[in-house]
């Protein structure tokens, strides 16, 4: 991977990451942009001790532009991007529209390749590759920010998403605070451990999971399953069998085997509902430990999680969505109409060809 950092025409940062390290990218951001304005504030809710940033300039963001006018493209003459040069492999940038900035954090968009009508399931294994050492590059320089505590690689995809730009990309959040989810995890980690006298959570969940009957596909170094209480109709948990902290701490060979399996895994994904189904809309989210301090979760440290991602779609059948209604949103508690067992017994059966 050969990586090259360079500046926008408004002072953001853009990053090439190239598979052949002979590639050249001297091209110059040529539009007159001002510099970018952000009003991202973090407020707490005193009640439910949570989090919300308020980011009053997003109202004007890029909004389903036509194919041809996609800010995500490569520039080609004078129809100019977000990306100055007329190709690439994969590039990360700053956010033009972010939710979080300054002391606030930051927000990066990742673009998976310059073909505007592919998505991720249809990347090389080598392309995959190139992503992931991407997040793991972008996860290490976010991590030394002082504004950072967490940093959440994701990808949205798809209009039932709520996904504007239909470029195949994701994005990285580094949150200035360890978020809400991630908190609940760390102290169900520390109450398992006090319970059971120093087990670890997360290794007796894929402990369970391996011997049981929602494993959807499993290599040497990753499993995926279905969650025993999973929250969503189509919802698969990722993990590396040897539990680390984070991306960094992946091994070679466990980088290695990712491609394969997390792309038999999507690919499955848009078989799920069958043939002349559109693309399964899905979010596709790491979750990592917090770089930030974890006093406050009795004794738990980093290395006690365990990196994983976690893969869901909000399409419970064909042509029909799960929406986030009265339980879910008013009072956060789920009602799956699929059951995890025929969940993962259905993605078993669609193993891509």
């Amino acid at each position: 991977m050969k990586k090259t950092s360079t500046r926008l025409a408004d002072g953001r940062e853009l990053i090439y990451y190239d598979l052949r390290d002979d590639s050249v990218r001297d091209a110059v951001d040529r539009r007159p942009l001002d510099p970018t304005v952000t009003t991202s504030e973090v407020r707490r809710d005193p009640l439910l001790g949570d989090s919300v940033a308020i980011a009053s300039h997003r109202q004007g963001r890029t909004y389903h532009p036509p194919a041809d006018e996609c800010p995500l493209c490569p520039s080609q003459g004078e129809r100019l991007s977000e990306i100055p040069d007329s190709s690439y492999d994969a590039v990360v940038f700053e956010n033009r529209f972010p939710s979080l900035a300054g002391d606030s954090g930051r927000c990066e968009v990742v673009c998976f390749t310059s073909d505007h009508h592919a998505s991720f399931a249809d990347l090389t294994e080598e392309q995959a590759r190139l992503v992931l050492d991407a997040w793991t590059d972008r996860t290490s320089e976010l991590s030394h920010l002082p504004s950072v505590d967490q940093v959440f690689c994701f990808e949205n995809r798809g209009a039932e998403i709520g996904v504007t730009l239909g470029h195949p990309h994701g994005q990285i959040y580094a949150y200035p605070f360890t978020t809400p989810r991630t908190a609940l995890m760390l102290r169900s980690v520390a109450a398992h451990r006090e319970a059971t006298g120093g087990e670890n959570l997360f290794d007796a969940v894929l402990e369970r999971e391996l011997a049981g009957e929602r494993v959807v596909l499993e290599g040497e170094h990753w499993v995926a399953f279905v969650p025993y209480a999973a929250h969503w109709p189509y919802e698969v948990h990722l993990y590396p069998k040897r539990r680390v902290p984070d991306l960094l701490a992946l091994d070679e060979e466990a980088r290695a085997e990712f491609p394969r399996v997390y792309l038999e895994l999507l690919r499955r994904f848009d078989r799920i509902f069958g043939d002349g189904e559109p693309p399964t809309p899905y979010i596709a989210a790491w979750h990592q430990a917090p770089f930030g301090a974890l006093e406050e979760f009795d004794g738990v440290n980093r290395d006690d999680f365990a990196l994983h991602l976690e893969l869901f779609t909000i399409r419970r059948t064909s042509g029909k969505l799960k929406f986030l209604a009265g339980s879910e949103s008013g009072m956060n508690v789920f009602i799956n109409d699929v059951p995890p067992e025929r969940a993962a017994e259905r993605l078993r059966e669609v193993a891509s060809s």
